[in-house]
């Protein structure tokens, strides 16, 4: 068993716990120190295992795809709410999962609640539709294909899932 499973968050509390308290006296550090070592020891057990980026420059790629993305909703949202109110068709849509990861389902949920004019609402139980609401929707599987091909696909590349 490595003594350190989680070094970063054993740091992290070392840190926090000086800071917190505003003091570097020995008893203080061997508190934090015993607090570093012990409760990662204790919580590892508990940890999913997440997937790992596979493909680092496709999430880099990924990243300023979806922040082009949320500029370019924005001037058409407000564009489509600036306009007559009677022109928005709002609507709910499912779209199919093919990402399996928790890990993969959250971050396409959030980059489409990120991208103005939709928001996810829901994952169904068995984790094999988002539903998602549209502010405009003016062709159903054109916002389904839209979103398996521009970021579901991405996703699943970048984490292998």
């Amino acid at each position: 068993m490595k003594l350190f499973p989680m070094p970063f968050h054993s740091l992290l509390l070392f840190s926090v716990w000086l800071l917190m308290n505003n003091s570097i006296s020995p008893g203080h550090i061997v508190l934090a120190t015993f607090f570093a070592i012990s409760i990662p020891l204790l919580v590892n057990s508990m940890r999913d295992e997440q997937p790992k980026i596979l493909k680092p420059w496709l999430a880099l790629r990924y990243f300023f795809m979806v922040l082009k993305d949320i500029l370019v909703a924005n001037m058409q949202v407000a564009v489509l709410v600036l306009g007559p109110i009677r022109k928005l068709q709002p609507g709910f849509v499912a779209i199919p999962l093919d990402l399996t990861s928790d890990v993969g389902i959250t971050v396409l949920a959030s980059t489409v609640s990120l991208t103005p004019g939709t928001v996810s609402v829901e994952v169904s139980e068995d984790k094999c539709w988002l539903y998602v609401h549209a502010l405009h929707l003016d062709n159903e599987q054109d916002l389904i294909d839209e979103v398996k091909q521009r970021y579901e696909q991405p996703i699943k590349e970048i984490l292998g899932c």
